[in-house]
């Protein structure tokens, strides 16, 4: 195995991984901020450096109706949109993980209009949050290579055969240059492996349907195995996480926690906020405040147990949502946090906090108010949801 150390952005990291997992179809769309995506990948199609089939559609719902049918016919497929192409794609992204098929899509977070926003927020995968898809969160560009390169040999396990969106913030982290290891082709080709269809459309020896009329008679039964799928994808994504850190060296788990051993006071966060936040818990603890950050890599399938353990002992938790969950009661971060808390006789104080709708920049200063906030949190929660870098 081979490293190499390039300054790239998160854009150009998941071109790069696609380049080397080289896919047999890639249907896209532009859209700001994921278009840097394929302007690098379509650059290795004309270079003649993958075998891809690159088509150029014209919506983002026509895109990944060309992935369902790429993918159903046997292809190793792929994808990526940002916001209101994600929102155009809604009927498709259901049907193909409805259908059981193994596209990975790279979503660069944007908010969602209106009005019109071409910033970060998670509003638009967390709009998705149950739509079937395995969802995975990038803190960085070299997060958004690796796990581009993990979710597809997630996808493709048969005790899966689940689509799989991989996350990361639009601007933040798609257009930012950083230092960033990557592995050498070999390594990655040898890692996905080949792909061989799970009953392909074209396979004319075994005809099969791909999206019949399933009335009362067999959708719920369709439903139900769809829930069997993400159960699965479990265990299958940790034999996967494992397998990988052994190529990289490094530890993937579904949350991931920094200076927790000790915390009494502890931010959980998606993606990019999270380099911010460490940043501050170093200074903290310096000042011997015991506090701590938990970062969640896996958001669909969700693990109750795991949140539990990670987060045992913790007097106040502080969830970061960057989406907000409108006539809900928080965000869609905090509500799984919570509940996942709700049969335990001992836990934490949890709030939540909205934050960096349309791009608005987490500062250290708000960092260090959470944290402070925390503080009196401990003994009195107060106001449960509460609104952070907003002008009131």
């Amino acid at each position: 195995m081979v490293k190499k150390r390039k300054a790239f952005t998160g854009a150009q990291c998941t071109a790069e991984a696609m380049r080397q997992i080289n896919p047999d179809v890639v249907a896209a769309y532009p859209i700001t901020p994921q278009t840097n995506i394929m302007h690098a990948f379509s650059q290795f199609v004309a270079d003649g450096d993958v075998d891809t089939e690159f088509i150029t559609v014209e919506s983002e719902h026509s895109a990944m109706s060309a992935c369902v049918g790429s993918s159903a016919a046997g292809a190793r497929t792929m994808t990526a949109t940002s916001a209101n192409g994600l929102a155009l794609m809604w009927e498709i992204v259901y049907i193909a993980a409805s259908t059981r098929l193994p596209i990975v899509m790279n979503i660069v977070n944007r908010a969602l209009s209106g009005p019109i926003n071409i910033h970060c927020d998670h509003s638009d995968s967390m709009g998705c949050r149950d739509s079937g898809w395995i969802q995975i969160y990038s803190e960085n560009g070299e997060e958004a290579y690796e796990n581009t390169i993990m979710a597809m040999r997630i996808a493709e396990h048969t005790d899966v055969l689940l689509p799989v969106m991989v996350c990361q913030d639009g601007f933040i982290t798609s257009h930012c240059v950083e230092t960033v290891e990557l592995l050498d082709d070999e390594t990655v080709k040898n890692f996905i492996g080949e792909y061989v269809g799970h009953y392909p459309l074209l396979d004319v020896d075994k005809p099969v349907t791909y999206g019949p009329l399933d009335l009362f008679d067999y959708y719920f039964e369709h439903k139900r195995q769809q829930v069997d799928a993400m159960q699965n994808s479990v265990k299958v994504i940790r034999e996967v996480f494992d397998e990988f850190g052994k190529i990289t060296g490094k530890h993937y788990d579904f949350f991931e926690g920094y200076r927790l051993e000790d915390a009494e006071k502890v931010i959980v966060c998606a993606n990019s906020s999270a380099g911010t936040i460490r940043v501050v818990i170093d200074e903290l603890r310096e000042q011997g405040q015991k506090v701590g950050l938990l970062k969640m890599r896996v958001f669909r399938p969700w693990l109750n147990d795991m949140v539990v353990e990670k987060l045992r002992g913790v007097k106040a938790v502080a969830v970061l949502d960057r989406s907000d969950s409108f006539g809900a009661f928080g965000g869609p971060l905090f509500s799984e946090i919570r509940s996942s808390f709700h049969e335990e006789t001992e836990k934490p104080n949890i709030i939540d906090y909205i934050y960096g709708l349309g791009g608005r920049e987490l500062d250290i200063a708000q960092i260090k108010k959470v944290f402070a906030e925390l503080e009196e949190v401990k003994t009195n929660v107060g106001e449960r949801v509460r609104y952070l870098g907003v002008r009131e």
